[in-house]
Order: structure tokens, then C-alpha cells, then sequence
């Protein structure tokens, strides 16, 4: 598998992610097994998701989004485009 390589400063965004993931679950006082068993990944694959690792795919991420109830916030991802509306208006004139 390729190691996803991520510059500096957007590997703080990844980091502060991960924090508010591991935040969640303690908040909702559930353990890192817990959530780990029923997102059905390993332990260890959920230590580097509250890390913010990039090589961890999506999908890991979104199961224990689900696990938590936030599932949902997986959709404020790229929804408010600008730069993309900005381009496409362009495109219009």
C-alpha cells in the first residue's frame, strides 16, 4: 500500500480531527475497545485515527463517526465549495 504523504501544515488539520474524534468518544465515556469493536476495526487502526493519520482510509473514519452518532458530519465535507462556484461561474459568462 502507497503511504499517503501529507505537507505540514495540513498535517496539523488531520491531527486537530483526530483530537476531536478521541474527544467525542470520551465524552460519550465509551473505551477505545468499545468503539474499536463495534466500528469493527482493530484497536491499534483506531489509536491512528485519534491521531489523524492519513494512510487510514475513509471508510475506518466514517465507521467510528457512525459509532459516535456523527455520521452525519461527514457531509459538511467540501459542501460549502467557493473557489469551486467561483470557477464554475466563470464557466457561465
Amino acid at each position: 500500500m502507497k503511504r499517503q504523504i501529507v505537507l505540514p501544515r495540513y498535517k496539523d488539520a488531520l491531527s486537530q480531527m483526530g483530537e476531536q474524534i478521541k474527544l467525542a468518544r470520551k465524552r460519550r465515556k465509551l473505551t477505545a475497545v468499545q468503539v474499536a469493536e463495534r466500528a469493527d476495526i482493530s484497536r491499534s487502526t483506531l489509536n491512528l485515527i485519534e491521531k489523524g493519520e492519513p494512510s487510514v482510509s475513509m471508510g475506518a473514519y466514517f465507521n467510528v463517526l457512525r459509532v459516535l452518532g456523527l455520521q452525519d458530519d461527514i457531509l459538511k465535507l467540501a459542501a460549502d465549495d467557493t473557489l469551486g462556484r467561483k470557477l464554475q461561474d466563470l464557466d457561465l459568462l
